[in-house]
């Protein structure tokens, strides 16, 4: 049986690595051109995301998952996902919206995108310089990985 991980998903520079590196445990993670199988993460890159192509990638990928965490930048202020692509995959998908802490960060339209992904509620509301935003969604997370290696 093959190692599940949370596979993470969304646009370039949309906070992808920074939750890829607290599931991890903490720690400086690089930023890579390629999809990287971490021991708790698959971290992809947002060309994948951004190129229609790809998609297929992703899906096939998910395969390894045992949930998805599709990430919504607050600072964003346009759709990152095709319509209903979060009914896609067969596991768990969770909504994850980044950069809430910034000024300029516009919760509403980053709903709006996971909504329009087909990513139902609750949405998790994160940002990558408080910790404590991040323990819910990686309790969550974290459980539903150790379900899937037993």
């Amino acid at each position: 049986m093959r190692k599940k991980r949370i596979m993470i998903v969304g646009a370039g520079r949309s906070g992808k690595t920074t939750l890829a590196s607290f599931l991890e445990g903490g720690g400086a993670i690089r930023r890579f051109p390629n999809m990287v199988y971490r021991p708790v993460t698959l971290d992809t890159p947002g060309t994948y995301l951004e190129s229609p192509w790809m998609h297929s990638h992703l899906i096939a990928a998910a395969q390894d998952a045992c949930c998805i965490a599709m990430i919504a930048d607050a600072t964003e202020q346009s759709y990152s996902y095709p319509p209903e692509f979060a009914k896609s995959f067969r596991v768990p998908v969770f909504g994850v919206i980044t950069k809430c802490d910034l000024a300029e960060a516009d919760r509403t339209t980053a709903m709006q995108d996971l909504r329009h992904a087909g990513v139902k509620p609750p949405y998790y509301e994160i940002n990558g310089q408080d910790p404590q935003s991040m323990r819910e969604l990686r309790e969550r997370l974290i459980s539903l990985l150790h379900k899937a290696s037993t």
